[in-house]
């Protein structure tokens, strides 16, 4: 009878304690910031300057391209009466090699133009990865100056007040660092090959030969 007396006074104690407890785990209202990332993407002194240095690259790739493509019209228009005149027949040696390097050309082209834009687009994530570095720390700045708990990307935001807005300060914060981005991405690994750092295969043991029974 006393254990149970104890247990049932242990409980009430419990329960009285609860709603303290659970008053003790609530969240303070979190103080919201807006942050326009897309603005300082493209207006950051550093930023503007990568960008026209992509545009560049662009204009290069369309001229390029172009480029390719009129010497395969060029070629393929020359072939066409050709190829027309064998009405079914075989094309001699020399046309067949004609018609092969003219496939070839086509290939090629293709490859080139693929490959430049490749690598254009990795020049564009790495130019955004290295201003992402920059801008977090100045989204961190700021929020602990304003006294933010939670900073929202004006992207995602539907609307919100101007005065959230901390992405001036932010940008003046970016601006302090002149140091210029990298536009040109770390050539993408060959196909096949491990990642870095990772340790190569080791080669299995050579074969022993097995020693003759006498």
């Amino acid at each position: 009878m006393k254990k149970k007396i104890i247990l049932g006074s242990a409980i009430a104690a419990l329960a009285v304690a609860a709603p303290v407890a659970l008053r003790a785990q609530q969240l303070p209202a979190p103080v919201i910031a807006v942050v326009d990332l897309d603005e300082i993407f493209r207006t950051c002194t550093q930023c503007a300057a990568a960008n026209t240095q992509l545009q560049a690259q662009g204009t290069a790739l369309q001229t390029r391209a172009q480029q390719l493509q009129t010497q395969v019209q060029t070629e393929g228009q020359a072939l066409e009466p050709l190829v027309r005149a064998l009405n079914g027949a075989q094309p001699d040696p020399a046309l067949t090699a004609r018609i092969n390097s003219f496939q070839a050309m086509q290939q090629n082209a293709e490859r080139e133009v693929g490959a430049s834009r490749e690598r254009i687009q990795r020049n564009v994530n790495f130019i955004r990865q290295q201003i992402g570095e920059r801008v977090r720390p100045a989204v961190a700045n700021v929020a602990q100056t304003r006294g933010a708990s939670v900073v929202l990307d004006a992207g995602t935001v539907i609307s919100a007040s101007p005065a959230l807005n901390i992405t001036p300060a932010v940008l003046a914060i970016v601006n302090q660092n002149s140091a210029p981005f990298n536009v040109n991405a770390p050539a993408a690994p060959a196909a096949g090959a491990p990642p870095t750092g990772a340790r190569p295969t080791p080669a299995p043991p050579p074969n022993r030969p097995r020693p003759q029974g006498r």
